[in-house]
């Protein structure tokens, strides 16, 4: 199969055929919307430019303000702290578990204090964290759910769709997701009033958009006296032709989806048996949709085995793979100046979150985008030859 069909690149003709006409300018943009909110059964869908920028939007749309604390995890790409910073809030670092690697509830009950506003989840490569005890703490604490599923599409939790928990959800169109239009985003909501404020905040703060409504009309902008920027907002709006590719790449996600479940079938396959790595555990109440498939080297000396299984997987004739992100509040930036920032309570050192700093120095992270199954294969198979290999 193709990363890019041919129907991606029929609707990204048209959209220029269209020639950006203001009357054709949000055509693809609508379809996707609905489109998107039909397949994930949420009542409110507004694209955005990318998946940072969505989680801004919604902190700015629940009511989080400057000051107020957000808890995220440090296990994952920093944008899901960074859209904190952005809002001019304090992200409140949770640790995560042992087997899921996703974020602990026991974890985010400690970081609870009277400012925490929100909670920002992470379905970490495709897995849902454990969204009953989640709620259960943001319905005792009066605290806001934003789901980041970024790597994480059509996900399953105990027969739920994930992204049906939250007050929002957040989904990324970035290149390596399940689907892409190069960049993009799009948030999701089932209340009318946060999806309001979301598409006035994503669209320069304009009187005349909505919930359902993501322009302004002409007989607006051509009124001289007409007001409007009623808030602030910003434009974090999603192009027509990046729209045109992500409704393609919508209309296929089945197909998308499940070629990396197979994936990640062979890698399961490739570590039965083998003692020297502990793979991300699923629930059997979860589906996991494996944006990439992650395992653990059960190593005391993660510093030189992890370059030492990488070099031999390569040697063997792997297309190598990645390292876990290093934990956020280990980040230059973090360390050095969101540290000294106002307001910041926590010490970005050692021992912050003991069981992500466990897992991320000996985190590796296999891609599951091949299109061949054939090419995935063989793959699996010199994973199985490396695993046997650097045991003995």
């Amino acid at each position: 199969m193709n990363r890019i069909s041919e129907l991606e690149k029929t609707y990204v003709i048209d959209a220029l055929n269209n020639e950006f006409q203001t009357s054709k300018n949000s055509i693809y943009t609508g379809k996707l919307e609905a489109k998107f909110g039909e397949i994930f059964k949420q009542t409110y869908c507004i694209s955005h430019v990318n998946g940072t920028a969505t989680m801004h939007t919604a902190l700015n749309a629940i009511g989080v303000g400057p000051g107020d604390e957000v808890i995220v995890p440090p296990l994952t790409m920093s944008s899901t702290s960074l859209c904190v910073l952005q809002n001019g809030s304090i992200p409140v670092f949770a640790d995560v578990d042992l087997n899921t690697f996703n974020i602990s509830p026991d974890s985010i009950r400690k970081c609870i204090t009277q400012k925490t506003k929100a909670i920002i989840t992470v379905s970490l490569y495709g897995l849902a964290p454990e969204y009953d005890e989640i709620l259960n703490i943001c319905n005792e604490n009066n605290i806001a759910l934003i789901e980041d599923n970024a790597q994480c599409f059509l996900g399953y939790y105990k027969g739920r769709l994930v992204g049906d928990f939250g007050d929002f959800a957040s989904y990324s169109f970035q290149a390596s997701k399940h689907i892409t239009s190069g960049e993009g985003g799009m948030l999701t909501t089932k209340s009318k009033a946060l999806a309001d404020n979301s598409r006035r905040f994503s669209s320069l703060g304009y009187a005349g958009v909505s919930a359902s409504q993501g322009k302004i009309t002409r007989n607006d902008i051509q009124n001289p006296n007409y007001d409007r920027h009623v808030s602030l907002g910003f434009n974090y709006r999603m192009s027509e032709i990046q729209s045109a590719v992500a409704l393609g790449q919508l209309e296929r996600i089945e197909e998308l989806v499940n070629i990396r479940k197979k994936v990640a079938h062979l890698f399961d396959e490739a570590l039965e048996g083998s003692n020297i790595v502990q793979k991300q555990f699923t629930p059997e109440y979860c589906v996991n949709s494996y944006w990439a498939y992650s395992f653990i080297l059960k190593t005391d000396n993660p510093s030189k085995d992890w370059f030492l299984f990488r070099d031999l997987f390569q040697k063997n004739g792997g297309d190598g793979f990645y390292s876990a992100w290093k934990l956020t509040y280990f980040e230059p930036l973090f360390l050095n100046e969101i540290q000294n920032q106002k307001g910041i309570f926590q010490k970005y050192g050692k021992g912050l979150c003991p069981n992500a700093e466990y897992l991320q120095p000996r985190m590796i992270q296999l891609k599951t985008n091949y299109w061949d199954l054939s090419e995935a294969a063989t793959q699996a198979n010199i994973l199985k030859k490396t695993l046997i290999e650097f045991d003995n």
